[in-house]
């Protein structure tokens, strides 16, 4: 399984990060951002973003992240099998 965020849509609300701190993170500019380890995918960080930044989720992380993806009021987090 695979993920990624729409910045465009993102709220900052941050309920993805609480629910998944592995996969999602909050940056500087208020919106989230999927991490895969330590990188993550922000132009910031000098990686893609958006539908370019296509993290694998962690084993074990699926059912959390298909739980952040329903709780965001932004409807930003999209999942790829």
């Amino acid at each position: 399984m695979k993920v990624w965020i729409d910045q465009d849509l993102c709220t900052g609300d941050g309920l993805c990060e609480e629910i998944a701190p592995d996969v999602f993170v909050l940056l500087d500019d208020g919106l989230a951002y999927v991490r895969e380890g330590e990188k993550v995918f922000a132009a910031e960080k000098g990686n893609p973003e958006g539908a370019e930044g296509l993290a694998v989720v962690p084993s074990g992380q699926e059912d959390l992240v298909v739980e952040s993806a329903e709780e965001c009021p932004g409807e930003c987090i999209f999942i790829e099998p």
